[in-house]
């Protein structure tokens, strides 16, 4: 098993980033997530949002590990989060779906008001990866590993785009939006 961690501030205040994972995809700069499809979403009596989404992503992945896992390169992943807009937390847990027999997924990322500065955001990340029943297991998680991290700066980026978009791009599709 291995544990990859990251932490980073948006300098966005928590409504407006939160509002922008809920719009994320698809976006030009991780193009990677192709699909995104909300398959629940309920309010509670405290006024938390709860949603599963199911992801669909084209993982690009390397052609050495295609070969250990005889896969299409397409994927899915389902999505549960929370949104507290009177604690300002935000929490998503995604875990694979494809490939799970042989390689578990589970990203957990919390979007919080920064603790000190309210007109930004805090996003710590952190996913446990765990590899089973292929070849070179330290391997493999090794470089799951390093997707993940290429992937977060994407993840990073894309968030910026959307919230430009957001800020910049009049549009007629239907955005969510947070109080």
């Amino acid at each position: 098993m291995k544990i990859w961690t990251s932490q980073h501030i948006f300098d966005h205040d928590w409504a407006t980033v939160a509002t922008a994972a809920l719009n994320k995809y698809p976006n030009p700069v991780s193009p990677s997530v192709i699909g995104c499809d909300v398959v629940d979403r309920t309010i509670n009596s405290s006024g938390v949002i709860h949603s599963h989404r199911l992801l669909l992503a084209n993982w690009g992945i390397a052609p050495a590990l295609n070969k250990i896992f005889n896969m299409n390169e397409l994927g899915y992943a389902s999505e549960h989060s929370t949104i507290d807009a009177r604690r300002r937390v935000m929490t998503a847990r995604t875990r694979n779906l494809t490939l799970n027999r042989f390689i578990s997924i589970e990203e957990r990322l919390e979007y919080t008001e920064h603790p000190t500065d309210s007109s930004k955001t805090l996003l710590k990340q952190e996913a446990t990866i765990n590899v089973e029943k292929v070849p070179l297991t330290s391997y493999v998680e090794t470089l799951v590993a390093k997707t993940i991290n290429t992937n977060a700066t994407k993840g990073r980026l894309a968030m910026e785009w959307v919230i430009d978009r957001m800020r910049t791009v009049p549009s007629s599709e239907p955005t969510e939006q947070l109080a």
